[in-house]
C-alpha cells in the first residue's frame, strides 16, 4: 500500500452492491469490510487481491456500537482519517401488511437501518474530516416507503435517508466537509429484492456489478 492510498470503509460489503463496490474502488482504495459473513469477506479479499489491491476484513455487525467504535479507532490509529464510507449494509424483512408486522423483524429493520447508521454517522464524521481533501459518504436510497406492504423497510429506508439529507444540507457550504451523496441504485437481482419479489425474472435487472461502477462515477469517484 502506497501513501497515497485511499481508505474506503464498505459497510454491508460481502454481497450485492457492497461486495461489487468494494472491488471497483480497488486498488484505488485499501477496503475496510464490514458484513457478519466471514467467507463472503474472504471471497472478495481474494477478488481484490486479484485487482492488484489490498483489504481489511472486519467481520462484525453495524448493530453492535462497541464493535462498531473499536473499529473507528483501529482506521483511525493504523491511518489517521478516511476517505469514503458506502453505507449499503441493511435489514429487509418479508413484505407484510402494516397490522402483520412480526415485533422481532420491526425491531431488527428499525435496528439495522435506522439506530445503527445514526450511531455510525458520529463515529465515522471525525475521520472522513481528516482526510486529507475531503470525504466522501454514499448512501443508497430505495424509495417503497407509503406503498403496501413495505410498512416497515419502507419506513426504515425513509428514515435513514432522511438523516443522509439532513447530514448533506448540514455539510453542503462548509468548507473541507465530506461530501455526502444520496444515489438511487436500479433494480437489482439481490438477496434484498429476492426477499420482496420471489420469483421475479431477472433478465431486466442491472446486476450489481455494473451498478457499482455506474454510482461512483455519478458521485465522481471514478
Amino acid at each position: 500500500m502506497t501513501e497515497n492510498t485511499k481508505i474506503a470503509l464498505i459497510t454491508g460489503a460481502s454481497r450485492g452492491l457492497g461486495f461489487f463496490l468494494a472491488e471497483a474502488l480497488a486498488p484505488a482504495y485499501h477496503i475496510v469490510a464490514v458484513a457478519k459473513t466471514t467467507g463472503a469477506l474472504e471471497e472478495l479479499d481474494d477478488r481484490i487481491k486479484a485487482r492488484g489491491g489490498q483489504a481489511t476484513l472486519a467481520p462484525m455487525d453495524i448493530t453492535n456500537p462497541d464493535a462498531m467504535a473499536h473499529l473507528c479507532r483501529g482506521i483511525y490509529d493504523r491511518w489517521g482519517h478516511l476517505d469514503l464510507w458506502a453505507h449499503t449494509a441493511v435489514y429487509a424483512q418479508l413484505l407484510s401488511p402494516a397490522d402483520h408486522m412480526d415485533p422481532k423483524d420491526f425491531d431488527r429493520t428499525m435496528n439495522t437501518n435506522v439506530i445503527a447508521t445514526g450511531k455510525l454517522i458520529p463515529m465515522v464524521s471525525p475521520l472522513l474530516n481528516m482526510a486529507a481533501t475531503p470525504g466522501d459518504v454514499l448512501f443508497f436510497d430505495d424509495p417503497h416507503a407509503g406503498e403496501k406492504f413495505f410498512g416497515a423497510y419502507g419506513a426504515s429506508k425513509a428514515a435513514q435517508i432522511a438523516m443522509a439529507k439532513s447530514w448533506q444540507a448540514e455539510t453542503a457550504h462548509v468548507e473541507k466537509a465530506p461530501r455526502i451523496h444520496v444515489l438511487t441504485p436500479a433494480p437489482m437481482p439481490t438477496a434484498t429484492r429476492a426477499r420482496f419479489f420471489p420469483g421475479e425474472d431477472k433478465s431486466s435487472l442491472t446486476h450489481p456489478r455494473d451498478e457499482a461502477p455506474r454510482l461512483l462515477k455519478q458521485a465522481r469517484l471514478l
